[in-house]
């Protein structure tokens, strides 16, 4: 897995192109038209952009239209519209899965879920890079191909403004980052005790506070086991000694068995008599 110094470095990139896509989504000037007339109140600069066309005039005026008719609108734009929206969208979410996944922070989970989390978020910024390099581009063409191909006078025609670099720019910020979290892989796991001590030190430290408190616990127990066996080995031969005078005292108390010494001490005295 990557360095967290790389990761923050990625973060910072990729924060930078959702900051400048937001910015470029909302800028007016995705085309603009330079005219230079001698009277006062003619404009000098028009500009279009996605959802709104400006004027700047000579006086120092500078006024906008909103573009509120969506049925009015050409269908490219609407999806030009569409997909800035949505690269936004998910380049934000991004966000908030790269900041699960750096190594500088506490949450997230373990190592490994951080390097799945890593991976997504870079998963969502190429995403989001494509979904900008695409209108972007489309963008592009559609200025180029209409400069070149009309008849019209050269102080009539538009070319592509600041907010198409901006966007360009943001894509390739976006990459960069999106590709640098994809390079986060978690690796294989190793039994080694030194190396999960340097990947993950917090979850050393708690198996082995769970290991040392099972060991306590077990001390602890081995007293009571211990005193356990012992009564029950005296329970034993206190059975065992019962059972054993209760089996001489149904051998004394018949009269057919009596014991050997007793019969002895009868035939001395029949023939002393």
């Amino acid at each position: 897995m990557l360095s967290a110094a790389i990761q923050i470095l990625a973060f910072a990139l990729a924060l930078l192109g959702v900051l400048g896509t937001t910015v470029a989504t909302l800028l007016p000037n995705w085309k603009v038209s330079i005219n230079v007339w001698t009277s006062i109140m003619t404009p000098i600069s028009q500009m279009q952009g996605l959802w709104m066309d400006c004027v700047w005039y000579t006086s120092g005026v500078f006024s906008c239209t909103m573009k509120n008719s969506v049925l009015s609108l050409p269908a490219s734009l609407q999806i030009m519209r569409a997909a800035m929206v949505l690269c936004c969208m998910v380049a934000t979410f991004g966000l908030c899965l790269a900041s699960l996944g750096l190594k500088c922070t506490r949450w997230g989970g373990s190592h490994r879920a951080k390097g799945h989390t890593a991976i997504a978020a870079g998963g969502c910024f190429i995403l989001a890079s494509l979904l900008c390099l695409v209108p972007a581009s489309w963008f592009t063409n559609e200025v180029i191909t209409t400069f070149l191909t009309t008849d019209l006078p050269d102080n009539s025609k538009y070319q592509p403004g600041g907010a198409l670099c901006v966007t360009f720019i943001s894509a390739g910020f976006l990459l960069a980052g999106g590709v640098i979290f994809c390079l986060s892989c978690p690796g294989k796991r190793s039994r080694r005790p030194d190396y999960a001590a340097s990947a993950d030190p917090d979850r050393f430290e708690l198996h082995r506070d769970e290991r040392r408190r099972r060991e306590l616990q077990v001390e602890r127990e081995q007293p009571k086991n211990r005193k356990n066996k012992s009564v029950q080995l005296q329970t034993d031969e206190v059975k065992q000694e019962k059972a054993t005078k209760a089996l001489e005292l149904r051998l004394y108390s018949s009269p057919s068995k009596l014991p050997q010494k007793d019969i002895k001490d009868s035939y001395s005295l029949q023939e002393y008599v």
